[in-house]
């Protein structure tokens, strides 16, 4: 093999394994979802967390009317458990904004497009709720209007099938 095949080999060998670490970093430092309060997350760093997701919706009335009910929850959460909410229809986030300052809405809203990750897909109807569990698997959904009180008592019956 002559050094002018060798040298070609390893610019090409070179070339691979950097295009290989530029994946990598771009797979590593990307975002799954992000909030409208700014903060970025990735499903691995969650784990070991119960994850709750919100659907809901302005024009859906079960949605508003139990809005106020996980914003109770999201003051009392159990311990490793965290609380979003989420558009069903994808909005700017001005609007997004603006619809959480017309409907007093506090909770961590996630900013929902093109490369939201999430482990569930939309709902066929709202409002919807699902549990992921501490391994990113959903444990639990919920269709329809549900209380502070149903989520714990959910989540508690499945922190206790888990252990």
């Amino acid at each position: 093999m002559t050094n002018a095949v060798k040298q070609g080999l390893l610019i090409i060998l070179v070339m691979l394994l950097s295009a290989t670490a530029g994946v990598w970093f771009y797979h590593y430092h990307q975002t799954d979802f992000e909030t409208l309060q700014g903060d970025t997350y990735k499903w691995r760093d969650l784990e070991g967390n119960w994850v709750i997701i919100n659907y809901f919706a302005p024009w859906c009335a079960p949605c508003l009317r139990e809005m106020p009910e996980l914003h109770h929850l999201s003051e009392n959460l159990p311990p490793n458990t965290l609380l979003f909410a989420i558009n069903y229809d994808v909005l700017p986030e001005d609007d997004l904004q603006a619809m959480a300052n017309k409907f007093d809405i506090t909770l961590n809203l996630i900013v929902a497009n093109e490369e939201t990750q999430l482990p569930i897909t939309k709902p066929p109807y709202l409002p919807a709720t699902y549990i992921v569990g501490p391994k990113g698997q959903v444990q639990a959904k919920i269709l329809g209007e549900v209380t502070a009180d149903i989520l714990k008592d959910k989540i508690a019956a499945l922190q206790a099938r888990a252990l």
